[in-house]
């Protein structure tokens, strides 16, 4: 079953913050993950939640994704993310299939 990061991003570096956006790409394919949602336009449809950013990273597994949070190489990566911006993120189930 598929697995999706859901990420939401406070920017306080943009320069750093583009950095990580730059290295983190190969580590995400690296355990089969697909960006759904990078970035882009966000509306509040509902409620009080206003994300600067939002990202939502597919993943074929639960394991497939921790996998990927836990790779010594994107650690290093997320350390600059850690420095450039705040982060809320979440790791969801997705719906079976059939």
């Amino acid at each position: 079953m598929s697995a999706y990061l859901v990420v939401d991003i406070t920017v306080h570096d943009s320069e750093m913050y583009r950095e990580y956006v730059s290295k983190a790409p190969p580590f995400i394919e690296k355990h089969d993950g697909i960006y759904r949602v990078r970035g882009g336009e966000v509306e509040t449809q509902e409620g009080e939640w206003r994300p600067q950013r939002l990202v939502v990273v597919e993943f074929p597994t639960r394991e497939k994704a921790k996998a990927f949070l836990n790779d010594p190489g994107y650690q290093a990566v997320a350390a600059i993310r850690h420095q450039a911006a705040t982060t809320n993120m979440v790791l969801a189930d997705g719906w079976p299939v059939g």
